[in-house]
């Protein structure tokens, strides 16, 4: 996979640089609510612009139905870029049309633009391979080099993740080969006891990962609502908790491999627990009830962790050499649920672990319970392509980068 580093030592001034980013971050109207994203890339931007390319900058945000849509628009993306670039960027309303051909015919050595969100063409995230090479064959235009910088979406077989990086000369940009090192560290480098935290709302999206896990990690912490499923197969009652009936036979066979093989399957012992889910916006105070595991109520939910399950699950991280953590263990984003969340991102800031956070809801509860991202080894951008990476899965995006 050739660098970005050997890129910039072959000469980009004056050369039209295409980057494929993630910009896709969480919008509430035209505010934009964690930047975590657009930070990870502003390196490899920066970069490139410092180098006198004109640099193209592209991504999608949230699932247009290929067609613009302004609830999706990468006008506030592009907004912040310019903000943490200290730079004016220019935005073009559309993708591969007239205003993305005239802005990006109007950049100069060192300048920026953003074009408007990929998804707004169908042509993006077509299964047919023609109607997406077609929409790379337009994309190619625009641009003489490919930086592929997008981790969030390398296990996507899009036309500019997948197709477009066939049509130029590319390279990996900063972020993805940090995302890159990182992974390697959680597989072939491991240092012990290897710790992974696995929370989230569904056990099946974490089937495939358990299974590569159960391997390679010395402990898996069960959280959020996955977990009731999983007690539930101990033969417990999880009341009106999340659970995935059709999931438990696979879930008894994981914890009978889990036994043999020596990997210790960790469960939660208490629980929060209410009659109901919580305002989320509003966020008024909820009321709950604190119980062991196997006693949630039939008419309880379970929506975070208990206290003892925080002690346990810290003194499981205490003496890891590596600790992965893919998902919340409770309802965070209301603060009467968040206490199992944070109890976790403080184990791992307590310890003297190589820590990485898995992206997605992780990442975004890290940064919403006021943690410092300089504390943890380091906070991925990609949930899912990192899920993916560890279940031993070719990543389209990857792959493209090193032909």
């Amino acid at each position: 996979m050739k660098t970005i580093d050997e890129l910039l030592a072959d000469g980009v001034s004056g050369k039209r640089v295409f980057v494929r980013a993630d910009l896709n971050v969480p919008l509430a109207g035209d505010t934009i609510t964690d930047d975590g994203r657009i930070r990870a890339v502003q390196p490899t931007i920066a970069k490139l612009a410092e180098a006198g390319a004109r640099v193209i900058v592209a991504s999608h945000l949230g699932r247009p139905k290929g067609a613009p849509d302004p609830a999706f628009s990468l006008a506030p993306a592009a907004t912040r870029l310019g903000e943490l670039l200290g730079a004016d960027v220019a935005f073009a309303t559309d993708t591969v049309g007239e205003s993305a051909k005239e802005t990006v015919a109007a950049l100069a050595d060192g300048q920026v633009a953003v074009i408007e969100n990929l998804r707004f063409n169908a042509g993006e995230t077509a299964k047919d391979d023609a109607e997406r090479g077609a929409f790379a064959d337009q994309l190619a235009e625009l641009a003489d080099v490919y930086v592929g910088d997008g981790f969030g979406a390398v296990h996507r077989k899009h036309a500019s993740v997948f197709d477009l990086p066939a049509r130029l000369p590319h390279a990996a940009g900063y972020l993805i080969a940090t995302e890159v090192g990182v992974l390697k560290k959680l597989t072939a480098e491991v240092k012990r006891p290897y710790v992974v935290v696995l929370g989230g709302a569904k056990v099946s999206d974490k089937l495939a990962v358990i299974d590569q896990l159960l391997g390679k990690a010395d402990r898996i912490l069960i959280g959020g609502g996955m977990a009731y499923t999983f007690l539930y197969a101990k033969g417990y009652e999880v009341g009106i908790s999340l659970l995935q009936k059709d999931q438990v036979d696979v879930v008894k066979e994981y914890m009978e491999r889990a036994e043999k093989s020596g990997v210790e399957l960790v469960l939660p012992v208490d629980i929060l627990a209410s009659a109901d889910f919580p305002d989320l916006k509003g966020k008024t105070p909820a009321e709950f009830i604190t119980v062991d595991a196997d006693k949630i109520p039939a008419d309880k939910e379970g929506l975070d962790i208990g206290p003892k399950t925080r002690e346990l699950y810290a003194s499981k991280i205490t003496d890891a050499e590596t600790v992965f953590w893919n998902g919340p263990v409770g309802v965070f984003e209301h603060p009467d649920y968040a206490g199992g969340t944070r109890a976790i991102a403080q184990a791992l800031v307590g310890s003297d672990a190589f820590t990485v956070v898995g992206g997605g809801d992780s990442a975004a509860a890290v940064r919403t319970l006021g943690f410092d991202e300089n504390a943890f080894g380091h906070i991925s951008t990609g949930g899912g392509a990192s899920l993916e990476y560890l279940e031993g899965k070719t990543l389209p995006g990857l792959a493209a980068l090193e032909v």
